[in-house]
């Protein structure tokens, strides 16, 4: 089976997914790649030698301009790579229209940095009324942390007690600050309170006040923060038995004194300032003088490793298993332009797409990804260029 896709949005995750799409045209027969700069799109598509990929331009937040794109490429799936602040209004496009949808990142508010499931999961009756699906978080993380949880539970343990996923980019940009995606939203995620789940609690914590140095295979020690993520979230719901749920991820002390800097003289704001008459978002600002991250593939150099650290019981007795992937940035850009964090999300992304559109991820209403079977997506995964391994029973550190 195969079938019509339309990508919306041109950043460095839609470069991977529209590529990997390319690379699997037997399934993806035809690709329409839309955003507001129909350039950005011309660019990717031009990339592209083996299949036509045809272009558009569209204003995510508009729900006319959306209808008439789709009207105009009758997709069977539409897949949002766009910005969070507009996941409701493709959602409500998909559902007027009669599609389907995938993104790789849940719902905020353009004016409150807070994000959480609940909008999306809002549209659940809807979905399965109009018998369509709805495929929330098919990144990395969340995505593949979500499909490598629900593997653990089929078949590694009876219960989930404690989950901890970490996320270590141990990659060199060679630039003095630049984000690894969208600068906006990244500076949004690392600003805000961190927020841990234990014994039926949401613990809040300040700022990356929470670290430790935590080793990561192939890389070493690295000093890794506490963070809310969205995927702890539909994880906590969907594996009750989880007793504590955290995010870690790493970040070097310059890339932090850079942040603090900024912070401090209120270039991260979230809130309209009065410049020259205008109003102006500083953080919207600050994202059009710092470096693109589609751009910085080029001179990238080292790796990500991404995954899942886990204690539970199996037939009785605590297990431990740590499952991860670890990605090279110079290996992801000679595949696809692009730097391994876009990799790691766009490759995911073109997967779920692709079991949806092969009838595997077919099922209506609106799911997380650890709600459908992992298997596929596991197998995918080693065939596509994420290769996954696992440990078992050694020590977690957490």
């Amino acid at each position: 089976m195969g079938g019509r896709v339309l990508v919306i949005g041109a950043g460095g995750v839609s470069t991977v997914a529209v590529k990997k799409m390319a690379m699997n045209s037997d399934v993806f027969t035809d690709i329409l790649l839309a955003s507001r700069t129909k350039k950005k799109c011309d660019r990717i598509a031009a990339d592209i030698q083996n299949i036509t990929v045809q272009t558009g331009q569209v204003d995510a937040d508009r729900l006319d301009e959306l209808l008439a794109l789709f009207r105009h490429f009758h997709p069977d799936l539409v897949v949002n790579l766009a910005l969070p602040y507009q996941d409701l209004t493709i959602m409500d496009a998909c559902l007027s229209y009669g599609v389907s949808y995938l993104d790789t990142a849940n719902y905020e508010p353009l004016n409150e940095a807070r994000y959480e499931y609940g909008w999306q999961w809002a549209y659940k009756d809807r979905f399965e009324k109009a018998g369509l699906t709805a495929i929330l978080g098919c990144g990395f993380d969340p995505g593949v942390t979500g499909i490598f949880t629900a593997h653990a539970a089929k078949y590694h343990f009876d219960e989930i007690q404690y989950l901890d996923i970490v996320d270590c980019n141990a990659g060199d940009h060679h630039k003095a600050f630049a984000t690894n995606f969208n600068p906006e939203i990244n500076i949004r995620e690392i600003t805000q309170k961190g927020r841990y789940y234990e014994n039926g609690e949401w613990i809040e914590t300040e700022p990356l006040s929470v670290h430790r140095p935590l080793h990561y295979p192939g890389i070493g020690a690295r000093e890794s923060y506490l963070m809310y993520h969205e995927e702890l979230e539909s994880l906590t719901k969907n594996f009750p038995t989880l007793r504590r749920a955290r995010f870690w991820m790493t970040f070097g002390e310059d890339y932090l004194t850079h942040l603090r800097v900024m912070q401090n003289i209120g270039m991260t704001s979230i809130r309209p300032v009065l410049f020259n008459g205008v109003e102006i978002v500083p953080v919207q600002f600050l994202k059009a003088v710092l470096p693109d991250p589609g751009e910085l593939g080029e001179n990238y150099t080292g790796e990500t490793s991404i995954g899942c650290r886990i204690r539970g019981l199996k037939d009785g007795r605590e297990q431990t298993y740590y499952i991860y992937n670890n990605c090279s940035h110079q290996e992801a850009y000679r595949e696809t332009g692009a730097q391994g964090v876009s990799y790691t999300t766009g490759v995911p992304a073109m997967i779920g797409a692709k079991l949806f559109l092969q009838g595997v991820w077919k099922k209506p209403g609106v799911w997380n990804v650890e709600e459908l079977d992992p298997d596929p997506f596991m197998k995918a995964l080693n065939e596509q260029g994420l290769p996954w391994h696992e440990v078992f029973n050694e020590e977690l550190e957490l």
